[in-house]
């Protein structure tokens, strides 16, 4: 009893640990983006703003440095990102239902591919998919960053969600059929809620991929009014110094979205588990 509660407490022990070694960036960019320049400069940094302010908030906001809205980036990454969950997430479902279920020709090397692609370094394709939209006509374009995020996201996706169909016993399929169902019926009564919590994961993942990327939205595009959040964290870093106080207070901002995203969905990643398993 003594050694089982002795490992109990050393394993929460590690585990707010690690914890607090993981929020504590996050709770300190939280707590400088309401301090005033002066506590942010201080040769005596204390946790907590003796004299909070939203003055960083209401200048990044407001476009004073960036000279856009803060809503006009907002807009361009929530368009990126909700596009890139809803039609990557469509699309590797599709696919992995027909990796799990079917035997087709070349199925496994569409697996290895699946891999492959996923080892290529992203800065490298950076040059061939930059000939490849401006050949397309769709560099400069939200559309055509899209179509890049997508293809990123799309091959994990695939992967991850293979395993949760193919967990999904077929003998459950194989009911609904008996009962009436058809196969698109059954795909949407009896797989996709089971599934959900695979789709949950894929689209967190998709998510904070759109939502985060740097390199490509910053290479594709070039009108300031159709740049991204981490596009327009890039204005308040300057030769003379560096804004602090609106960098963090913008870097607080770009994370809550994520924040309630997660929080949105996370709960079908325990109820997706059960859903639809049990007739009646």
């Amino acid at each position: 009893m003594r050694r089982s509660t002795a490992r109990k407490t050393l394993l929460n022990g590690t585990g707010l640990i690690v914890f607090a070694l993981a929020v504590f960036p996050v709770f300190w960019m939280a707590s400088t983006a309401f301090k005033p320049n002066t506590e942010i400069f201080s040769t005596t940094p204390k946790p907590l703003p003796i004299h909070p302010t939203l003055e960083h908030f209401d200048l990044v906001l407001n476009g004073g440095i960036a000279e856009v809205s803060f809503w006009a980036y907002f807009r361009n990454s929530a368009f990126l990102a909700i596009a890139t969950v809803v039609v990557s997430g469509l699309l590797a479902l599709l696919a992995a239902t027909a990796v799990a279920r079917f035997r087709f020709r070349f199925r496994t090397t569409f697996l290895i591919m699946l891999l492959v692609v996923q080892m290529v370094p992203l800065e490298a394709l950076v040059i061939p998919l930059f000939l490849d939209l401006k050949t397309l006509d769709l560099l400069n374009s939200l559309a055509g960053l899209t179509l890049v995020y997508i293809g990123f996201a799309v091959p994990f996706a695939i992967w991850m969600l293979r395993g949760f169909v193919a967990a999904v016993p077929r003998e459950l399929e194989e009911a609904a059929a008996i009962d009436g169902a058809g196969p698109i019926r059954t795909f949407f009564t009896v797989m996709l809620p089971l599934v959900a919590p695979g789709l949950v994961a894929t689209s967190i993942f998709s998510f904070i991929t759109a939502w985060n990327e740097f390199i490509f939205a910053y290479t594709f595009l070039e009108d300031q009014d159709k740049y991204t959040l981490p596009i327009m964290l890039q204005f308040f870093f300057g030769r003379s110094g560096n804004a602090w106080g609106p960098i963090m207070a913008a870097s607080t901002l770009l994370t809550i979205p994520v924040i309630a995203f997660f929080l949105l969905v996370q709960r079908r990643m325990v109820s997706g588990l059960t859903a639809g398993a049990v007739k009646g």
